[in-house]
């Protein structure tokens, strides 16, 4: 069952961890003792069929690298610990990195709900946190040495639903309604709180603004209470198991916006896809990479082809899309990082992570205010032509098209919903 977490009860879940001791950055040495790196990643839980696909590609980038000598002269291993994706794990796994394990960096895992109960223990002990995805996690704590890979850009909280309305601003008819539902979780709040913002924008009037319990099972009342509103546009922030429930039973009730999705995390994976199979036609949703012309970054490729042999045994994502390339290129900043500092030293891996631009298999990342990246990069992808429960459909980009920035797009929009179904 998933765990609401939030900046109200962070604080109570890093006393704890607060009250340990400071431990210095480890300094560099000519050794062959291994550069430990640590961290924590959802392997079991909801979030962990999308951690599990981060860490294989984390783990090739420690392949990677070591084939080409380590880094300042010495091997580098990852030590990871399984969040379970429960927030209340967090600080008890960094205090335990740190203080324990006393590894030489840390890094952030998967997810907001993961990296803000972080957060305290980290701007305690002044150290650097390159987090992987996560929503609008430093709006608050404005802590200089946090980054993160997600590309929600300077105003992350809006980034996540701000292509899906502004594309259908400009469909015809326009839309004058949207309903709003999330869950009650630090991630959906966060993405909820800037689709009001844009809707706000667009002057659309809303008519169902709600949360739902983060172990909500049966979907069909939220979905017959938002029907009753008859809105034009439906925004969905929610977390994998939630995607599942809320699009089967928009389909068992044969519920038809002009359109609907937005901010649904799990509609990327594989798995899911092909679990939900034509249930998802018409629906549009962010994504963050997908093999379009225009994303292939340098390396990429070469990385994909790594993660796709190994997939099948790992038993993770067999593409990997969603989340390999911000995954490997996490460690890909970190890397760049240390060889031009030289050094590990948390202050100074972050003052360079400041000033210069990083390229990587995700893009080239240049990082603004709050560690968010200094350009906004979400995708909204619209299935169509979804047939079957076959995975090997969503290997290429007929299935999932990118509608919008127009600098990625791979087609239009089919509205409404209804004609793409």
């Amino acid at each position: 069952m998933k765990q609401l977490i939030t900046r109200r009860t962070v604080g109570k879940l890093g006393l704890a961890a607060l009250a340990t001791p400071h431990f210095a950055t480890t300094v560099v040495g000519q050794s062959d003792k291994p550069i430990r790196i640590g961290f924590s990643m959802a392997m079991t839980g909801g979030l962990g069929p999308n951690g599990k696909s981060a860490l294989l590609a984390q783990r090739i980038w420690e392949e990677d690298v070591n084939a080409k000598g380590g880094l300042l002269g010495r091997p580098v291993q990852l030590v990871v610990r399984d969040d379970q994706s429960n927030p209340s794990t967090i600080p008890g796994i960094y205090s335990q990195l740190l203080d324990v394990e006393k590894v030489d960096i840390v890094m952030g895992g998967y997810a907001t709900n993961m990296l803000a109960p972080a957060m305290p223990l980290i701007m305690q002990r002044k150290r650097l946190f390159i987090g992987l995805l996560g929503l609008g996690v430093n709006s608050e704590f404005n802590y200089p040495n946090y980054f993160v890979m997600i590309p929600s850009g300077p105003d992350p909280k809006p980034s996540f639903t701000k292509g899906f309305i502004d594309l259908a601003m400009k469909q015809n008819p326009r839309p004058t309604t949207v309903a709003i539902v999330a869950a009650d979780a630090e991630f959906a709040l966060n993405a909820s709180d800037g689709a009001r913002e844009n809707a706000k924008s667009h002057k659309l009037k809303i008519v169902y603004d709600r949360r739902y319990p983060p172990n909500t099972t049966d979907f069909s009342p939220i979905v017959r209470a938002i029907a009753s509103t008859n809105p034009d546009m439906v925004v969905v922030c929610s977390y994998p198991p939630d995607s599942v429930g809320i699009v089967r039973a928009v389909n068992e009730m044969n519920f038809r916006p002009k359109m609907i999705g937005g901010g649904m995390v799990g509609l990327q994976n594989t798995s899911i896809k092909a679990q939900l199979g034509p249930a998802l036609n018409g629906w549009t949703n962010y994504d963050f990479w997908l093999p379009v012309p225009k994303m292939n970054f340098q390396g990429v490729a070469d990385m994909m082809a790594k993660y796709q042999k190994r997939a099948p045994a790992e038993g993770v994502d067999p593409f990997g899309y969603y989340m390999a390339p911000p995954a490997y290129a996490q460690f890909q900043v970190l890397e760049q990082a240390i060889a031009a500092t030289k050094s590990l030293d948390d202050a100074k891996l972050a003052d360079y992570i400041r000033k210069n631009t990083f390229r990587t298999v995700f893009g080239d990342i240049r990082f603004g205010k709050g560690g968010e990246w200094a350009e906004s990069r979400v995708l909204q992808v619209q299935f169509r032509n979804v047939k079957g429960d076959d995975p090997t459909q969503f290997k290429d980009i007929s299935s999932q098209v990118v509608v919008t920035p127009q600098a990625y797009e791979s087609g239009s929009l089919i509205y409404p919903y209804e004609k793409a179904r």
